[in-house]
Formats: C-alpha cells, structure tokens, sequence
C-alpha cells in the first residue's frame, strides 16, 4: 500500500500523504495562536470559540511553545478507523522540546471525494 493511500481498517498506520498538508496548516494556524482557524483551512469544519479556549488552554497548560510540524512529524503520528471516521493522532512539537507528549486528535470523514477534517482535543494522553 502506498503512503498516500487511507485503509479501512482498524488496525494503527502512518498518517497518509494526503492528509498531511491538511494537518500541517492546521498545526501551523495553532502554532501561530489561531486555535478559531479564523483564517480557514480547506476542508477542515470550522472550531468553536468553546473548542478553541480548550485548544490553548491545554497548551497553556503544557507549558510550552507550538511549532509546525516538521517532517519527523509523520514518523510517529497515526490513524485508525473508527464508527464512520478515522480518528487521527498527530504528534505535535514545540520550541522548548522539539517532540512533545502533545498530541493533535482530529476526525476525518469521507466526503465523496474529498475529506472532512474535524480538530476534536489537543491533549497529552
């Protein structure tokens, strides 16, 4: 299977290359304090003002400063299928650390053919 395809399986597998410019916008947006995604990111559902406060205060919280994903980012980032979604982990880094225990968890959806990303918690699990 190549990278850049997405499995329907319920088994964990490395994030698929079409995905990944998605999550790097968004990672980028939140890494520059836009938890809203006010500037709108293709395809990604658009985030609370109540989801977004939790976004930040998490990291807040965490103690330290998000960067965007670099390419290392999909080394140990996953996804798997869940009841009518895959959930997706992305490992999130910061300037302190470099890899933190942060994580970025998102839905994504099938949309035809296209896909619907839905940013769900940023958390360390």
């Amino acid at each position: 299977m190549a990278t850049g395809e997405v499995e329907y399986t319920e088994r964990e597998l490395p994030i698929p290359s079409i995905w990944r410019p998605t999550f790097q916008e968004i990672v980028r947006a939140f890494s520059e304090g836009d938890y809203l995604l006010a500037r709108g990111v293709d395809g990604v559902r658009p985030v609370s003002r109540g989801l977004a406060e939790f976004f930040a205060d998490n990291v807040e919280a965490y103690g330290a400063t998000l960067t965007p994903l670099p390419d290392e980012a999909w080394q140990s980032s996953i996804y798997l299928r869940d009841e009518g979604f895959w959930e997706v982990l992305v490992d999130l880094f910061t300037v302190e650390e470099g890899r933190s225990d942060l994580v970025l968890l998102t839905r994504v959806f099938e949309r035809g053919d296209a896909y619907e990303f839905e940013p769900w918690s940023i958390h360390v699990p």
